[in-house]
């Protein structure tokens, strides 16, 4: 799954891209991101990508940046769907989730910053407008990462076992509920202890309990 990101702060994604299962995910090459400055794409010497908004308030990415960085990306690796990371358009749920791990392979994301990027960028390019939650952050570099992770944790050899997030919250397995309390060792924890249908062996009672400690 390779990933082009639109960005102001490309710094952003150090952390995220060299830690755990996504570090892991790139060593065995499951994992591709590519970062673009979008101020690279400014369109002169001074770098600036936003402006005033026309008949409000506040600081507006502008189109010009953002075509030339996604016209450049076109241009270099074919047309490939663009998804712009928002704060008011359709939720991220698991099932969505789902559905672009197995259609989209490479894509553009775009970051914004402040609230909103130009519109005219947005009805010319954007195939996916996804929000993550229902309130407002200064960058988007954040979400985006929170879009990425839950689409490749989901392709095949990137987690330690390929059945793993088959039985876990929000799975069709659980019917999209949240999943039952999880427990390990010392069985005895500050004299909380862990249900004994757990360490009964029995699994078809055990579960009958995890059943009835969905949520």
């Amino acid at each position: 799954m390779k990933f082009h990101i639109i960005t102001i702060f490309p710094e952003a994604f150090t952390s995220f891209l060299e830690t755990s299962i996504i570090w892991k995910a790139r060593e065995k090459w499951l994992l591709e991101v590519s970062l673009y400055k979008l101020n690279e794409f400014a369109k002169d010497t001074s770098w600036h990508v936003d402006d005033k908004a026309f008949g409000m308030h506040g600081q507006v990415l502008s189109p010009t940046p953002l075509s030339r960085a996604i016209e450049s990306i076109f241009e270099s690796c074919g047309k490939l769907p663009v998804i712009y990371m928002s704060p008011s358009w359709e939720l991220l749920r698991q099932e969505l989730s789902e559905q672009l791990s197995k259609d989209i392979t490479e894509c553009i994301i775009i970051c914004g910053h402040y609230e909103w990027i130009d519109q005219r960028i947005i009805d010319m390019y954007v195939d996916y407008e996804i929000s993550i939650w229902e309130y407002i952050l200064t960058g988007w570099e954040i979400a985006s990462q929170i879009f990425m992770d839950s689409l490749i944790r989901l392709k095949p050899w990137v987690l330690w076992s390929s059945i793993s997030h088959e039985e876990e919250s929000f799975s069709i397995k659980l019917d999209r509920q949240k999943e039952y309390p999880v427990y390990t060792r010392p069985a005895d924890f500050h004299w909380h202890l862990v249900p004994e249908v757990l360490r009964s062996g029995n699994h078809k009672e055990i579960e009958k309990w995890k059943q009835s400690k969905l949520r």
